[in-house]
């Protein structure tokens, strides 16, 4: 959420945000026109509560000198509260339309991000790592899989539905390795790890700023709960309506969870394998920092620079892509994608996403921090894919196979393995 003064004073800053991400821009003025009108009922009631202290202090004054208060006195009184009372509806109405319309203004992309309408507009910023020289003709994870006895689509699909999958065997001991290697990685960079849960509120999904945007591809629960499609959301809804403390900043934790997704609008892309799929495992990383967006820009890069050094690590030839605004969320200010390379499929992939919001989630959490100086301000977010599992565990079967159809295990995943 941006702050509603600087909405006032940046409209048209924030109108063509709106139109760079490809949303509704005609919210700016319609928010704008409730704010003033919210105002105006905000000055009025605090007008008439005023009238109402003054009276009933004259009131009070009378008794105190042993008198009665005037019929006078008592019948403007009476006329204040019935005034008050009738605009708390209209004050509990425009509160409400105020609030729903500042939680769809999204945030303002970063000065540096290119302007485009979708992925086209994306920009390599490089390519890392050497791509594997076959002297046989690669194939899908898929083809792998299913050969080796490590996938079942078919009997997922009759439990489960479309793009439901069984992991097994091997292929299901080299998936923990790499979530398990993920984790040690973050714990050595000095991240609290934390088990996240799946079941999250309605606040934490607005908070984070999926909502409203993404509503419309999660699962829900007959209680109302939503199925959170990474641990970003409760990591960072952690601590929510708390007051942090500068010296204790920054906070970095990482979290393990399923993800569910109901990937709204993917039909008839990537229906073969475990590229795109309803739930999934993933470690996400997260970190709160100050109110400062060259500091929080400097955290970026390093939460990058750890997932780069896990692909590096597991020798994944991979590129990095600068995001257009038009292919970000609509809470992001900035964000990167790592694409790893797959063989069989010819061409890199998307298995990480870098971001930060400044306070942009941290003002609908209303987590803030009491700086040095004695103010009170609200800390600034980023967030990190570590290891999104079964995507990169079928980037590592690709890069990895060998001729006879086996797959070798990364040197670095070796201590993992069951």
């Amino acid at each position: 959420m941006l702050d509603i003064n600087f909405i006032r004073q940046n409209k048209e800053l924030v109108e063509t945000a709106c139109l760079n991400k490809n949303l509704n821009a005609t919210i700016v003025s319609e928010l704008l026109l409730v704010d003033e009108e919210r105002r105006t009922l905000q000055k009025k009631m605090d007008t008439l509560r005023s009238e109402a202290n003054a009276n009933a202090q004259a009131i009070k004054q009378m008794v105190a000198q042993g008198g009665k208060p005037s019929a006078e006195l008592v019948e403007k009184g009476k006329q204040i509260k019935t005034e008050l009372k009738d605009l708390e509806p209209q004050e509990k109405e425009v509160n409400e339309k105020f609030s729903e319309l500042m939680s769809q203004v999204p945030n303002v992309p970063a000065t540096d991000v290119p302007v485009g309408k979708d992925e086209s507009s994306n920009q390599v910023v490089r390519q890392e790592g050497k791509v594997r020289d076959f002297d046989f003709t690669p194939q899908t994870h898929e083809e792998i899989m299913k050969k080796l006895d490590w996938l079942d689509t078919n009997r997922a699909t009759k439990i489960a539905g479309f793009r439901g999958y069984f992991l097994k065997n091997d292929a299901l001991l080299l998936e923990q390795a790499l979530l398990l290697y993920a984790l040690s990685i973050m714990k050595k960079h000095g991240f609290t790890p934390m088990s996240a849960p799946v079941l999250v509120n309605r606040e934490a999904m607005y908070g984070t700023g999926y909502f409203p945007w993404g509503a419309e591809d999660h699962y829900y629960t007959q209680d109302g709960q939503i199925l959170a499609g990474t641990a970003e959301v409760a990591l960072t809804s952690y601590y929510g309506g708390e007051t942090l403390r500068e010296k204790d900043l920054p906070i970095k934790i990482c979290g393990i969870s399923p993800c569910f997704r109901r990937e709204v609008g993917s039909y008839g892309k990537d229906t073969k394998g475990i590229i795109r799929v309803h739930q999934f495992n993933k470690v996400e990383q997260v970190v709160l920092t100050v109110a400062d967006e060259d500091e929080t820009r400097a955290w970026h890069e390093k939460m990058l620079g750890i997932s780069e050094e896990l692909l590096s690590s597991l020798n994944l030839p991979y590129q990095v892509l600068l995001m257009c605004t038009g292919d970000m969320g609509a809470g992001q200010r900035k964000k990167y994608d790592i694409e790893t390379w797959f063989p069989g499929q010819g061409k890199y992939r998307e298995t990480h996403s870098a971001s930060y919001f400044n306070d942009f989630q941290a003002r609908r959490l209303n987590m803030r921090y009491q700086a040095k100086d004695g103010s009170t301000k609200f800390v600034y977010t980023l967030n990190n894919t570590v290891a999104a599992s079964p995507r990169l565990l079928a980037a590592v079967i690709e890069n990895y196979q060998q001729a006879d159809g086996s797959v070798a295990i990364p040197e670095v995943l070796r201590p993992f393995m069951i």
